[in-house]
């Protein structure tokens, strides 16, 4: 999802040329292959995006997937780029850095300062230890790598399995299942209460663009909206947006995950770049998206 919005918006940058390489083509948890990757292209600048991702469920159940192959990614995709003489680097990190128990909203500076939120603690690990290394190879070998920690994103080219996506496309799916199939009720999980914020992959993308721009970023900064919504709202606005109009029950049996997680994004408003794309707007740009790809048996699930 991430990697298909940076090529729709570096396409229309004048004088980029883009060197893509799909994960079936090109192994990033293989040492060997990215290396020979980096050193025959030899890029001016490298976006690292790609993850293992998922929801609370495949966290939560599959940790050392998580850890292991984004620790991968990280650390052969950044020592490639440096030995290939890449001066220039911006890895994608993730809001689940933060702890669990952060002040709300979460500054840069909370790094490190408190306890992860168990469910998604492997994954959160790997993507501290990615931007700790842009960190240190700025500082070590004056290279700008540097790093971006979006919040929640959501948007076209999502990943819509029923146990392993994350909460926003799994309600879109749920509900619109539902909704097809005119049943009554659907079960949503845990209590509604957490609070959480959302942004559309397009506008990631247009953040990226952004930073890559300015001669001194941040070591890391946040990309978010600076607002937020609770679980029960987000599921009532995909309910309405999908045309479900049947109950929603609440299985509070099921982890809410981390009670509140909004990001303070006045670093980077200060630098000059905010979002642009509204949740109920983006929610149905993406549900149009999702039936687009439903249609053309491109859906993820």
């Amino acid at each position: 999802m991430v990697g298909s919005a940076l090529v729709r918006r570096f396409r229309s940058e004048p004088g980029v040329t883009l060197l893509l390489r799909s994960s079936q083509e090109l192994d990033l948890t293989g040492q060997a292959a990215v290396e020979a990757f980096f050193a025959a292209e030899k890029p001016d600048l490298a976006v690292i995006a790609a993850a293992r991702v998922g929801g609370i469920h495949a966290n939560n159940t599959r940790p050392v997937d998580f850890l292991y192959d984004n620790l991968a990614i990280a650390a052969n995709t950044l020592h490639a780029a440096f030995r290939a003489g890449v001066k220039r680097v911006l890895f994608l990190g993730s809001s689940c850095i933060y702890p669990k128990l952060a002040p709300q909203p979460m500054t840069e500076d909370c790094l490190l300062t408190g306890a992860l939120e168990p469910t998604n603690e492997a994954y959160a690990i790997a993507k501290i230890a990615g931007l700790k290394l842009c960190q240190y190879y700025r500082r070590q070998h004056g290279v700008l790598f540097h790093s971006a920690m979006p919040t929640n994103l959501y948007g076209p080219g999502d990943n819509y399995h029923p146990e392993n996506s994350h909460v926003l496309p799994a309600l879109i799916r749920r509900f619109h299942e539902a909704a097809r199939a005119g049943r009554s009720e659907v079960t949503a999980w845990g209590t509604g209460a957490p609070r959480r914020e959302f942004l559309h992959v397009d506008d990631l993308a247009d953040a990226c663009a952004f930073l890559l721009r300015l001669e001194d970023p941040p070591d890391w900064i946040n990309v978010g909206t600076g607002s937020e919504v609770t679980i029960r709202e987000l599921t009532e606005l995909v309910a309405a947006t999908v045309g479900f109009r049947g109950q929603i029950k609440w299985d509070p049996s099921k982890p809410d995950g981390t009670p509140r997680k909004l990001l303070d994004v006045t670093k980077l408003a200060r630098l000059g770049w905010i979002a642009k794309t509204g949740l109920e707007q983006g929610i149905r740009e993406t549900y149009a998206s999702f039936l687009a790809e439903e249609a053309s048996g491109r859906l993820r699930r």
